[in-house]
């Protein structure tokens, strides 16, 4: 297709309506809030360790059990996302995670610790499914990629929020109250949610052009589909297994990376968060470039299968210099590296969060996008324990950077084994 057809779709989307954006901004809002939560165990770790005496087995253990949380937590909230829709699967997510992590505030060691990060885990576990069925709703299939990228963006600004905003909650109200506080922003975004947020065919705002905008693809059974029916088809397993492949590389930076800069660059609480922040800002870009790119090459003409992965090659390869990121001395070239990985990661990820709306009816995605998100955990506590070995062992992070390094490549290559065209799966 040549440029006036792109300039006319884009016309076409421009005066059916924008509204659709709101809820992507409400989904940008709630991922920000959650990887916040998620994240505070990874920034306090120096403190923590230094007030508890953790060794990193004790970490991993700690990290260990969220991920436990996390994937039993995603396939249940898939099937509840798929019955109860986004509205009031989210409502139950953000309410449970809310809770899990204020109750790090009354935290005393490894045991409380590791109990309050499996409710944190299960909570948190609801944001994606929902969220991508929200998305699902809400938007044609040539928008979904980049809506993905944008509402995944919110994870990196979390990350970015995290290492500048704890650090100074720390410093003036304690770590324990610096839980209590980043809880209330779980409140206020459930308060925006149940006001704002209702399906499309329902909401007020949608004029009826931006309806048929939104629904312009064939109509699909929006009835859910067992698992037992799920489970046994290629295009389940290609998004899943590359979810169990990915999944622990980005665990790994989330929980790690204040770490391994705090005692690589002889760093400080006061000093660490710029580095890391500016490392999770590079990679917000690649959660919106990763989304632009296939959802650009789809509406130029060329297939999904074909936008979907070339996205994801280029990402891949973005991902292989952080072999080497241990051996450079200085900080902002590590920030460099690191945050070229951890970009190409996001981009790579909004893809393959697509997939399963690409393969399956909407009544399924939810299902499908909780069973890979569960095996994907699996594959996390699997690198948060092996991870608190090799550093416990070795004290070096050159074999887990070589594993960050191949890992995309592996991912791409077994997603295209189980699904060469990206089809319509047989359920």
């Amino acid at each position: 297709m040549g440029e006036a057809p792109i300039a006319s779709i884009e016309n076409a989307a421009v005066k059916a309506g924008r509204y659709r954006w709101v809820i992507v901004a409400l989904l940008f809002a709630a991922t920000a809030v959650n990887y916040i939560d998620r994240q505070m165990i990874g920034v306090l770790k120096p403190t923590l360790v230094a007030e508890f005496g953790w060794t990193e087995g004790d970490f991993a253990a700690i990290v260990f059990w969220f991920q436990v949380a996390y994937a039993i937590g995603y396939i249940g909230f898939g099937r509840i996302v798929d019955a109860l829709g986004a509205r009031l699967g989210y409502t139950i997510a953000i309410v449970i995670w809310t809770l899990g992590h204020m109750a790090h505030g009354f935290a005393t060691g490894v045991t409380s610790f590791a109990a309050a990060r499996f409710g944190l885990g299960v909570g948190e576990s609801g944001n994606f499914p929902a969220g991508i069925r929200a998305v699902t709703d809400w938007f044609p299939q040539r928008e979904r990629a980049f809506a993905i990228g944008l509402f995944n963006a919110g994870a990196n600004v979390g990350a970015i929020i995290t290492p500048l905003l704890v650090p100074v909650l720390v410093l003036y109200f304690g770590w324990r109250a610096a839980f209590f506080i980043t809880g209330i922003f779980g409140v206020v975004w459930l308060l925006a949610w149940w006001f704002i947020y209702r399906h499309p065919s329902e909401h007020p705002r949608v004029s009826k052009e931006e309806l048929a905008w939104i629904q312009q693809d064939p109509v699909d059974p929006v009835e859910p589909i067992g698992w037992s029916k799920l489970l046994t088809v290629r295009e389940t397993w290609a998004y899943a297994l590359g979810k169990f492949l990915i999944d622990p590389i980005w665990w790994f930076f989330l929980f790690w990376l204040p770490g391994y800069l705090f005692e690589r660059y002889d760093m400080d609480l006061k000093t660490f968060g710029l580095p890391l922040a500016a490392i999770y800002l590079i990679s917000d870009f690649g959660s919106i470039a990763g989304g632009w790119m296939s959802s650009r090459l789809i509406k130029a003409g060329h297939s999904v299968n074909f936008a979907r992965k070339s996205t994801m090659l280029l990402a891949a390869v973005c991902v292989l210099p952080i072999w080497f990121a241990q051996s450079i001395d200085s900080v902002w070239g590590a920030v460099l590296i690191i945050g070229l990985a951890t970009a190409a990661h996001q981009a790579f990820s909004a893809n393959l969060y697509t997939i399963p709306s690409d393969m399956f009816p909407r009544g399924a995605v939810g299902s499908v996008v909780g069973i890979g998100g569960t095996v994907g955990a699996l594959g996390g506590m699997g690198m948060a324990l092996f991870t608190g070995y090799i550093l416990d062992s070795t004290g070096s992070y050159e074999i887990l950077f070589a594993i960050c390094a191949s890992a995309y490549l592996v991912a791409l290559a077994v997603v295209h084994m189980l699904s060469p065209r990206l089809g319509a799966a047989k359920v």
